[in-house]
């Protein structure tokens, strides 16, 4: 079923953009060998079940049961996922084939990416599929979301926008894809292009897909493969890049007309031992003035990880001024027992 869907969805999509062209006057030979390149791209996508441990800082946000995909880039049955879906993880399986449990170890949790490594714990014959070159991703080119799992689906997309994305959640990077039309089943979905390359794994729903202040479009963002190949290699030797060594004080924050707010202060983070509250305006972290939120997360990632910032806030009308103990995000996160 899935494999027919796809060569038809593939030929209406190749023939609506090549009408008059080889392919439309019978170049079938080109088409078919796109489509198996495709379908080995959809095989790739897995279906992922994770729990946290018990007293997973990360359930209060996440839940303890999550569920989501991944996508096969190892021979080996190393498999590329969003981070946030194994964060504290006890137990991990990927779903194989709509149905295959197989049970898998966590490789790495990279806090700079987002992105997560797993390793199948047995044979997943799978083929995996190669790391195309996102940042050479035309506007409105046409793409493919696939997720994995039981229900997993395939869909076309189209690429409305790279740009730097900054997160409520610490978090900040320098490109992001953004696609239409939306996807609820986009936590570790492949993002691919027409010769079944994956581009960037799922991360969010997002309302403004085109950027903030064009207008309402809501989209999905994608972490692109680009910035998984330089660190690969280390993730997979140390569980994460050394990008990920960094500050955290444990805030949710808002960004609205140049104002930068606390949504939520994590419970027994160092923000909440300093005092923060949601509601407070942050108007300086150190010595930056802070109007966004790729501001205020890369003046705190500038410095050692572990070290007193000192935060210039307005609450209610007046200023205080807080200093906070940050910590090494890595150091925070829980770990099953014996690992």
């Amino acid at each position: 079923m899935a494999r027919s869907f796809l060569r038809r969805l593939l030929f209406a999509l190749l023939a609506g953009l090549a009408a008059g062209s080889a392919l439309a006057q019978g170049a079938r030979s080109e088409f078919d060998a796109r489509a198996e390149l495709l379908e080995r791209a959809q095989a790739a996508v897995v279906g992922v079940l994770s729990e946290a441990v018990d007293d997973a800082g990360s359930i209060a946000t996440l839940g303890a049961l999550r569920r989501g995909s991944g996508v096969v880039i190892g021979d080996d049955g190393l498999v590329l996922t969003i981070g946030y879906l194994i964060l504290e993880a006890e137990r991990v399986d990927l779903i194989v084939e709509g149905e295959r449990r197989v049970p898998a170890r966590v490789v790495a949790y990279d806090v700079a990416s987002g992105f997560g490594l797993l390793q199948a714990l047995a044979p997943l014959r799978v083929a995996p599929v190669g790391l195309g070159r996102s940042a050479a991703l035309a506007t409105d080119e046409p793409l493919l979301i696939a997720s994995g799992g039981a229900d997993g689906e395939l869909s076309l997309a189209r690429l409305v926008s790279q740009r730097a994305f900054s997160g409520y959640w610490e978090y900040h990077i320098d490109t992001a894809l953004f696609t239409v039309p939306p996807r609820s089943d986009h936590s570790g979905a492949g993002l691919f292009n027409l010769d079944g390359e994956l581009l960037g794994i799922g991360s969010l729903v997002v309302s403004d897909a085109l950027g903030p202040g064009v207008g309402r479009l809501p989209g999905n963002m994608f972490v692109p493969v680009d910035l998984l190949k330089p660190i690969l290699a280390e993730m997979r030797a140390r569980g994460a890049s050394r990008l990920s060594t960094r500050a955290w004080l444990g805030l949710n924050c808002s960004e609205s007309d140049g104002e930068v707010r606390v949504l939520r202060v994590t419970r027994d983070s160092p923000a909440d031992a300093a005092g923060l509250q949601p509601g407070d305006r942050i108007l300086r972290i150190d010595d930056a003035e802070v109007g966004a939120l790729e501001t205020l997360w890369k003046t705190l990632w500038r410095n050692d990880a572990e070290r007193d910032v000192v935060l210039t806030i307005r609450r209610d009308g007046e200023l205080q001024t807080l200093t906070v103990h940050a910590v090494d995000r890595m150091k925070t996160l829980r770990r099953p027992q014996g690992i």
